[in-house]
């Protein structure tokens, strides 16, 4: 006998798009339950009208997500290539439905703008399109910051949590997400793994919204913050970003983009044993980076203001820049040009894998040059045989290939989507340099957010040309997803029998 719900299917039980359709209906689902908190939020400021088309776009997201779930998906394992293409598809999908609160409210009035904010907040990337965030409805500010919130941690580990029934296709949809050579597992099932990253990932965020609620930040701007920045996102509902607040405020927010830089599965192991911090090469190499970009900071703009707000502003924006959060207290838009490029390339690094960070994270920069450093020894000895080691673990050879592989992708992409956003601004206008090109290019496939130039922290994207727009909206989407589930789905092996 057959349950309601289950009675009519459009394909038959087992088949790819059956599977497909289960996972991502189930994704949308969960995005559009999560806009019920931003109709609530609207209706506590008495913002009806905004509440009502936020409940609506809640409504059609979840009718929608429970068409593609129990009408035409049907659940069964997911072979490896499945989970990719789950991945990068539940994404595309949740941006096309994170849109609509936009939409209908009419804050933001044309797609390619809606699409924009919905991908860079999803994506945690913080490139936004908004001149003045606080003149917004509160509800839809906290619609805003909600989707950097389930982004930061991924929606598809959300989805593990919360659907049994996926299985042991539930490790290869980790897998896809997984920056690391193998998802990181805290138990044996990663149903439970997910659980308790999540648990987490939720108990941090409750002690960050105390934090700033106990500085100048009100109630509502301590949970938006703190959503943002967990998932080191970005996203403020001030034009001024972090830069109004007081200097108690900035150092809590450095501190918790320290937090969320940091692997959560060591989170986790850190709990009863703190020294595993110390104890773990990628932790150490990841706050070292962070340290000497401060110092070369600290010393780059030592006598233009106060020594305590020098260091403050170097340590927030070296903090911010390898983490990919992408607040501000100062215009690095406006330093001198050899600051800026080093700005750019900490765009580059990420955090740590199991982190909310985007880039190209602290473990495969570990990898890369040790695995550089042993291809010259091999020059001078060809004989030998020398093994690369990341801390005190042995990286193999099949993990070495993967780095480098990503990295080749990563910067392909990158001078790519920097030729592309020049070229279509020559044809569409405004023309951009080759710095500001190059430097939104590497934010947004970081995941990071501000550029330079009209883009920086004290500006936003809403100049760009509607198809820069789009084409930055795809390097978000792929830099978030590690590259590969986006680039898989344009090839035709994905797609065989």
């Amino acid at each position: 006998m057959t349950s309601p719900g289950r009675s009519f299917r459009l394909h038959r039980p087992g088949s790819i798009f059956g599977r497909l359709s289960y996972v991502i209906g189930a994704v949308v689902v969960a995005a559009g339950t999560a806009m019920f908190p931003a109709a609530v939020t609207a209706l506590i400021y008495r913002e009806q009208e905004v509440a009502g088309w936020i409940t609506l776009s809640a409504v059609l997201t979840i009718l929608a997500g429970l068409f593609g779930w129990r009408v035409i998906g049907s659940p069964g394992t997911l072979t490896t290539k499945e989970g990719f293409a789950s991945v990068g598809l539940a994404w595309f999908a949740m941006a096309c439905f994170g849109v609509l609160p936009y939409l209908l409210t009419g804050t933001i009035d044309n797609l390619t703008d809606a699409f924009f904010e919905t991908v860079s907040g999803f994506t945690t990337t913080g490139a936004t399109l908004i001149p003045d965030p606080a003149a917004m409805p509160r509800g839809i500010l906290m619609w805003r910051s909600t989707t950097q919130w389930l982004g930061g941690m991924g929606v598809i580990v959300l989805s593990l949590a919360v659907l049994p029934l996926l299985g042991t296709g539930g490790v290869q949809l980790a897998r896809a997400e997984s920056p690391g050579p193998e998802p990181d597992r805290l138990t044996p099932r990663f149903r439970e793994t997910a659980k308790r990253l999540w648990y987490i990932y939720a108990l941090l965020t409750l002690v960050e919204i105390l934090l700033l609620w106990a500085g100048d930040m009100t109630l509502f701007q301590a949970i938006n913050h703190s959503f943002t920045n967990m998932a080191t996102g970005g996203f403020s509902t001030e034009a001024t970003s972090i830069d109004g607040f007081s200097p108690y405020v900035q150092w809590v927010v450095i501190v918790f983009m320290l937090i969320s830089g940091t692997s959560f599965a060591l989170h986790f192991r850190a709990l009863r044993d703190p020294g595993r911090y110390l104890k773990n090469a990628e932790f150490r190499l990841f706050t070292g980076i962070v340290a000497v970009a401060s110092l070369v900071m600290i010393l780059s703009l030592w006598g233009q203001a106060p020594a305590a707000d020098v260091i403050r502003d170097a340590v927030f924006t070296s903090t911010s820049l390898v983490t990919g959060t992408g607040y501000a207290t100062a215009d690095f838009g406006a330093w001198i040009p050899a600051l800026q490029l080093f700005v750019v390339g900490l765009m580059f690094l990420g955090g740590m894998a199991g982190s909310t960070t985007g880039g190209i994270k602290i473990y495969r920069m570990g990898v890369l040059v040790r695995a550089a450093a042993a291809d010259l020894r091999r020059l001078i000895h060809p004989r030998g045989i020398f093994l690369i080691r990341f801390g005190s673990k042995r990286v193999h050879e099949p993990v070495v290939q993967s780095v480098q592989s990503f990295f080749l992708f990563f910067m392909f992409l990158f001078m790519t989507g920097t030729f592309l956003l020049g070229f279509l601004g020559a044809i569409f206008g405004p023309e951009l340099g080759l710095v500001e090109a190059a430097s939104a290019t590497a934010s947004a496939l970081s995941n990071f957010g501000p550029a330079l130039g009209e883009m920086g922290p004290t500006g936003n994207y809403s100049a760009l040309t509607w198809p820069g727009k789009w084409l930055l909206s795809l390097l978000m989407i792929a830099g978030r997803l590690e590259l590969f589930p986006v680039l898989l789905l344009f090839t035709r092996s994905l797609w065989r029998r």
